[in-house]
This record gives C-alpha cells, structure tokens and sequence, in this order.
C-alpha cells in the first residue's frame, strides 16, 4: 500500500539496492543495469515515492528553482502594479512547464539577515538555478555583483551586462513614438507627457519615444509639457494638474503607464475638463482596468506574460548549457489600442 512517508533510504531497502542506485536509476543514469532501473520505477510508482527536492538537487546539482527579485522599497514599483502579476504568471507558466518553481525575494527587508539586498547571498543560501530582476535598478551595486557571478540573471526591464546575464524588454520607444504620432494625425500640436523615472529603462526610453514623435511629427519640445512621475496614480494626477494649470496647457498628454494616465484623467475632471472633448490622454501597459474605464483608455498595450515567458526560456536555455541560442537582449513590439480617450482637439480646448 502506498505511503505518504516512503523515503528513498526504504525504497532502496524495499530494492535490494544502495540508495545510491535508486537515486541514479530515477535520475536517469546510464550506469545502472535496465532490469534494476525497471524494477525500482515499478516499486516507486506502486509506493507512490515523490523524491524530495533536497535529494534530487545533491545528484542532479540543480535545484529546479528560479528565484524572481522584485524590489518593495519606497519609491519603486511592487506586486501591487498589475503589470508585474501578469509578467510573474509568464515566468510561472514557462518555468513550471520545464519543471521549475518560483522563489520570490523581497529586496526591502532589513530584519531577514542578509541585508536590504544580498541578491548573491540570498541566491546561493536558497540554491536557485537562476535569477529573474524586476524593478531594481542596473547601477545597484549588490545587482552588479549578482551579474558579476556566475548564476543566470535576467532582467525584465534592466538592462543587465555580464557573461551569465540579458534582459528583455518592450519596445517602449516606439511605443511611445507611436502615441505622440497618433495624437498629432489627429490635429493636436499641444502634447505633454508625464514619463516615468529616468534612471529606468522604461521611463527614459518612452521619454525617448516622446521626444522623436514630436519630430517627426513637426512639433516643438516643451519644457513645460514634460514631468515625472513614478508610474502610480497619484504621480499622474499631479504633474497633469499643474499642466492643466498652465496658461497654454496641452491638449493632449501621454502618460508612460496606465495609472499615471488614470491620475491625469481624474485631474482633468478636477479641472471640468471633458475627455476626449477638451483633453485627450494616451496611456501605457494596457492592464486589465484599462478597458473597462470610462471612456476606455487608449494605450500602448505590452505583452507583459510574454516579457515574462521570453525571461523563462532564456532561463532554461541557460541553465541547460545552451547558452549560444540564448540571446543577450530580446526586445518585443508594443502595440497602439485606440479607445474612447482620444479624439480631434475641439475648438474650445
């Protein structure tokens, strides 16, 4: 009869076998005879023996494990962003797939012995066969020292440079380029932008964005028409209030994410402002809330289980040894959905 308890000291008993054998022969090796390999997967089958993660790890020297690094502190984005929830369910999907379970570190944690941070410390304890950053910056020196070893790191929106290390990415200067584009076909010529912080690949690369679809568009930059903010609601509310304020304000903004937008469109209703009749507004990720706002947000929608699954497969690939077919960078489109919040400019605004 099964039991919950079997352990591999008495399936190898049960075998005639060193455990030694046992682990060898359900691991895979070539080295132990077929007639012995078949009868210790019958009887482990039959007990119903799930070897345990510790033990396989010691013969196969990998844990199966990708731990995911997602930085809580003040000031940076966390799992309350729904961006980061459907990037995880990529990372998830793909890893679980080829085997693997996710370990999630929060990088903010003083009373946990290693430090605020430690990413080497904490990876090496635990055994990870690869690392997944979000929301860390590139310049921390403790993630410069993660891609300086030798475990398989990659960034979902860091751009990481080391032997073991690649990020992946949207194509967020496009995007960006696409949204000011789409504004100015539509006749606005007064487009401000709230971006998010420079010192990440997001926020300069869709500020990038910003400035080329001005040119391209004919427009003059404006220094007033451009602030920033962190990505979250509250940010967006204030830089598109004092932007409303402002003797000539835009008549349009691109926010580079979706609550930031959210924030500009309640500031716009502070102002009696009527969306899109006297204020146009674009905004960034395309999360679930987007479409069921009303009017609907037009945004810049990314494929963000697909950033996650690309980070995965590099990952595997990786860890497999096959480190030639695994691209350093890998950047995905971005897509523009037109919904209810951007229209012609009217003569009144």
């Amino acid at each position: 009869m099964p039991s919950e308890r079997t352990t591999i000291r008495e399936l190898a008993r049960l075998s005639g076998v060193s455990i030694g054998t046992v682990s060898r022969a359900l691991n895979g090796y070539a080295d132990v005879r077929p007639e012995t390999r078949e009868r210790i997967i019958r009887l482990a089958e039959e007990l119903d023996y799930t070897p345990s993660a510790s033990a396989r790890a010691l013969v196969t020297q990998r844990s199966h494990v990708v731990g995911v690094f997602l930085n809580t502190g003040e000031g940076h984005p966390d799992l309350q962003h729904p961006f980061f929830h459907e990037v995880l369910a990529g990372v998830q999907e793909t890893a679980g797939a080829a085997g693997y379970d996710l370990l999630l570190f929060a990088t903010e944690n003083p009373g946990n012995g290693y430090g605020a941070h430690s990413y080497v410390k904490r990876c090496r304890h635990h055994n990870v066969d690869g690392v997944v950053l979000m929301g860390v910056e590139h310049r921390d020196e403790d993630v410069r020292r993660l891609c300086a070893s030798s475990i398989p790191t990659i960034g979902v929106d860091v751009e990481l440079t080391g032997r073991d290390t690649a990020f992946v990415t949207s194509d967020n200067v496009a995007g960006s380029r696409q949204a000011v584009e789409h504004l100015a076909r539509l006749g606005h010529t007064r487009i401000a932008t709230i971006h998010g912080p420079v010192e990440t690949v997001a926020g300069a690369r869709r500020l990038k964005g910003y400035r080329e679809g001005l040119a391209a568009a004919g427009l003059g930059f404006r220094d007033e028409y451009v602030l920033g903010g962190d990505f979250y609601v509250d940010s967006g509310h204030a830089a598109a209030a004092r932007m409303l304020a402002l003797d000539e304000p835009p008549t349009a903004i691109v926010a580079a994410s979706d609550f930031m937008a959210v924030g500009a469109l309640r500031a716009a209703a502070e102002a009696g402002l009527s969306v899109p009749g006297d204020l146009s507004v674009v905004g960034f990720d395309d999360i679930m809330l987007a479409a069921h706002l009303q009017p609907g947000l037009t945004t810049l929608a990314q494929d963000k289980q697909g950033l996650g699954a690309a980070a995965a497969r590099w990952l595997m690939a990786h860890i497999d040894g096959d480190a030639a077919n695994a691209p350093a960078a890998v950047t995905l489109p971005i897509e523009l959905v037109v919904r209810g919040t951007t229209a012609a400019p009217t003569s009144r605004s």
